[in-house]
């Protein structure tokens, strides 16, 4: 899940790897940096994105746009659109210069939904909208933030019993 506040941006995730009622681990990196402060959440086994990063950066000499990389998931995730990824990305950034807040998801066959309040996505996102529109109030400062967003992060994962085993919210 992902929250704007007044010139800041919150990311967060789980740890837990799996499928439904199948878990592979539970200490999974999920939030990668694709830039000066854009973070994405995503599977940990696709690396077919930061791949076409790393081309992306080469070829044009420059880090990545928010809304660049999203046509660049859309297509990778379009692309297998007939037996798609298990994820449903998640993408944040704080412009470095203007700190004007992006946050975006995308669901399995990349349709991209950029929002102006928070994003949510995963096992158990109905519960996470639900905690996001109950806790989230629009300007809120850095530190307000990163508590709202943890305690719609647990509050959330623990309304399921194959939910959380962990979270990670990088904070600087």
């Amino acid at each position: 899940m992902a929250m704007k506040g007044k010139n800041c941006v919150a990311i967060a995730a789980d740890r837990r790897f799996g499928i439904q009622a199948q878990t592979v681990t539970t200490d999974s990196q999920k939030i990668f940096p694709m830039g000066d402060r854009l973070y994405i959440v995503r599977d940990p086994g696709s690396d077919d994105l930061k791949f076409r990063l790393n081309l992306y950066e080469v070829k044009e000499g420059r880090q990545i746009k928010p809304y660049t990389l999203i046509s660049m998931v859309a297509n990778l995730l379009y692309e297998k659109r007939f037996g798609p990824y298990p994820t449903e990305p998640v993408i944040a950034r704080l412009d470095q210069k203007t700190f004007k807040p992006f946050t975006c998801s995308l669901d399995l066959i990349g349709c991209p939904m950029v929002t102006d309040d928070f994003v949510a996505s995963g096992t158990c996102s109905e519960q996470m909208y639900g905690m996001c529109e109950s806790l989230w109030e629009p300007n809120t400062d850095p530190e307000h933030l990163f508590e709202t967003i943890s305690q719609a992060m647990l509050n959330a994962h623990g309304r399921g019993c194959c939910l959380g085993h962990g979270r990670h919210c990088p904070h600087h």
